[in-house]
């Protein structure tokens, strides 16, 4: 009997043992299978300039996501890295987002998307707006970019000659026409041979006002006045937008007509803009966002071109330095600014 009796509870003790270690394993299986269902992707968002500057384009992308199906927070994060216009922090900027193994980066600008491709060559890289990607090499064609980066752009010739044909309506009277550009950069240089080439085309003339840095833009704007600009055409980059207010206030207090890339210049006081428009390119991201989620690669998405393009005037500026803009050109404008 004590041997049967024993024998029992050697049994039950293994059972308990048994029952315990089953017990351990599922709480250990069901926390690793939480664990995975909670992970949702996390998108690095890397912008050269601040959130009040950036606010209409990163809504557009967030936009973009929800169109697709996408909940921030719930199954997908976003973290955000901002320059506020430093650009020597984007490196590091980039780098804490690598840190973090963010699934993709989401970028704009020469400045930012150098800093992502220096800090990575393996999390996808979407461009949401870029001058050039084929100048710099950070990709190979527009049908297969190749390498860890795609997205879209912004710039093509067609939009310097529709912008001093604006330019030519509003100002008839202009002759000369400055152009400010940051000469350390090769997209917009390009960009200013583009404009320079279809000024001539125009009989007007054309005048480069570069800059390098920002204690650059006193100098290159009182350079304008001494040449007797009628008009200022800017050619923007990370450099360029930096400076923004300190170029719509100088031309305003010189009663020198201004035109931009881009309509959130005229949105804080600038005079008139021609150019894509940018939250659109921002929403359209986020397509290539899902793509890369849903397992494509960033080598094999083709880089696409504006869509949709915007003529924006501020009338409040233009009458602030005493100009009448044509009706004829305001009749065209897709959005006016009182």
């Amino acid at each position: 009997m004590g041997i049967r009796n024993k024998a029992t509870n050697n049994i039950k003790s293994a059972k308990l043992v048994a029952f315990a270690l089953c017990t351990v394993l599922f709480v250990l299986c069901t926390a690793a299978v939480a664990q995975q269902v909670s992970k949702i992707p996390t998108i690095g968002f890397l912008v050269p300039g601040s959130p009040s500057g950036f606010s209409a384009r990163v809504e557009a992308f967030r936009q973009g996501l929800r169109e697709l199906g996408y909940v921030e927070g719930k199954s997908i994060a976003i973290e955000y890295r901002w320059a506020e216009g430093k650009l020597d922090r984007l490196p590091e900027l980039s780098a804490e987002l690598v840190r973090i193994k963010v699934d993709a980066i989401v970028t704009s600008g020469d400045a930012a998307i150098r800093a992502a491709k220096e800090t990575t060559t393996t999390i996808p890289i979407v461009v949401a707006v870029a001058g050039d990607l084929f100048g710099p090499r950070y990709v190979s064609s527009h049908a297969r970019p190749g390498g860890n980066i795609t997205g879209l752009l912004d710039i093509s010739p067609e939009l310097s000659t529709k912008r001093l044909e604006l330019v030519k309506e509003c100002f008839p009277r202009a002759s000369r026409v400055a152009i400010l550009l940051n000469g350390a950069n090769p997209v917009m240089v390009l960009n200013f041979k583009e404009t320079e080439s279809a000024a001539r085309s125009m009989g007007l003339i054309p005048e480069s006002i570069e800059v390098r840095n920002s204690d650059d833009f006193d100098g290159a704007l009182r350079a304008a006045i001494r040449g007797q600009a009628g008009v200022l055409i800017v050619l923007q980059d990370s450099l360029v937008i930096a400076n923004t207010q300190r170029i719509i206030e100088f031309a305003a207090k010189h009663r020198l007509p201004a035109m931009y890339f881009d309509s959130r210049w005229i949105e804080t006081g600038g005079l008139m803009s021609y150019g894509p428009n940018y939250p659109d390119l921002f929403r359209r991201a986020a397509g290539y966002v899902d793509k890369i989620l849903k397992g494509r690669k960033p080598s094999d998405l083709p880089v696409e071109q504006p869509k949709k393009f915007e003529f924006v005037i501020n009338l409040k500026a233009a009458k602030q330095i005493g100009l009448i803009i044509p009706p004829n050109v305001l009749a065209r404008a897709d959005r006016v600014i009182r």
